[in-house]
């Protein structure tokens, strides 16, 4: 079973962002599969990182689209990337470190961040026209 579904509340109408989202949440889903059918170490952490790749460059994207339209939460949406992108940076050092990981933990926070962000964050900002 999936962790995350494509919800039409997760559109922005931006096609590129979107298609973007889309793939974030297929990437994830892909991660909380290898999680509960194998657990291997070596296939969680390079899943991490490509989650932690995809999600750095739709992040720059998204700036700059906010930079270039002068959009006035600026600030605050890109505090929120960071934060995000912190806290799975922690994750995958845990990992890394440890070489073990909390599954129902790790998926309860992805879940929540994407749904969060994308609902509140990125629906914000491509409605209000920026982007």
């Amino acid at each position: 079973m999936s962790l995350l579904q494509w919800k039409d509340e997760f559109k922005v109408g931006v096609a590129e962002v979107d298609h973007e989202h889309e793939q974030l949440i297929g990437l994830i889903n892909e991660l909380h599969k290898t999680m509960q059918a194998s657990g291997d170490f070596e296939q969680i952490l390079d899943s991490l990182g490509e989650i932690y790749a995809q999600i750095s460059a739709h992040f720059a994207l998204e700036e700059r689209m906010m930079r270039k339209s002068h959009y006035p939460a600026y600030a605050e949406h890109k505090e929120d990337h960071e934060t995000l992108l912190d806290d799975l940076r922690d994750i995958m050092d845990d990992v890394e470190d440890d070489g073990i990981f909390d599954e129902t933990q790790l998926s309860i926070d992805l879940n929540r961040w994407f749904s969060d962000h994308f609902r509140t964050h990125d629906a914000k900002l491509h409605q209000s026209g920026h982007g």
